[in-house]
């Protein structure tokens, strides 16, 4: 038998801004790594591995936004 929960949040103003910044920034950081990962591939047949895209995403962090 399977189950399934569904869950309401009564977010403040705030929480939700809050969240709405979160997971966009996990959807920039997804989207940036997925475009690194097809361009290597498609140019260059090269794969790239969770160390790597670990590294690329140490070197976004030091990275300004507003450039």
């Amino acid at each position: 038998m399977e189950r399934a929960f569904k869950y309401r949040f009564y977010l403040t103003p705030e929480q939700e801004t809050m969240l709405r910044k979160t997971l966009g920034c996990a959807r920039l950081v997804y989207n940036r790594a997925l475009a690194a990962r097809t361009e290597a591939w498609y140019q260059r047949q090269e794969r790239i591995g969770y160390n790597q895209s670990s590294a690329m995403l140490t070197a976004w962090k030091r990275i300004d936004v507003s450039e």
